[in-house]
């Protein structure tokens, strides 16, 4: 795979993988995984996932904390403060805009937006960005 970016990618029902994806944009609804184990190329439905996880290492540092407050790296977009349906929460910026029209109402989320990009607010996180799918959010509050 060429142009390839270290992922692991999280699935709504809890299954984990560690590999590879290529050419993966917001708009797609399939996208290339190469499994690190198998090195055999796979079709992985968006839908299916909480998020992908872009990393700088597989095995990441079980010693180290995350920080979740903002303030320890300069803003890089929108602050933003996400609760996931598993129970999961993540704090970050959005690149760009909001995602949704007049922002992201859970009753009524806009069905041709996948999800988006969310940068992690600890830059020395294992963490690079995150894209979450939108399907997996419970909860998602937008700081000023």
């Amino acid at each position: 795979m060429k142009n390839r970016e270290k992922v692991v990618v999280r699935f709504n029902n809890g299954k984990i993988l560690k590999g590879y994806v290529r050419d993966f944009t917001t708009d797609s609804s399939v996208f290339l995984f190469e499994e690190t184990d198998s090195h055999g190329e796979q079709r992985v439905p968006i839908n299916e996932l909480k998020a992908i996880f872009f990393v700088r290492t597989f095995e990441g540092d079980s010693e180290y904390r995350e920080k979740k407050t903002y303030g320890l790296r300069n803003n890089v977009g929108r602050k933003v403060y996400i609760k996931f349906n598993d129970g999961e929460s993540m704090t970050g910026f959005i690149e760009g805009k909001v995602p949704w029209e007049k922002g992201f109402f859970i009753s009524n989320p806009d069905s041709k937006v996948k999800g988006f990009y969310l940068i992690p607010t600890d830059s020395g996180s294992n963490n690079i960005k995150v894209f979450v799918v939108g399907s997996s959010i419970k909860d998602m509050t937008i700081m000023p």
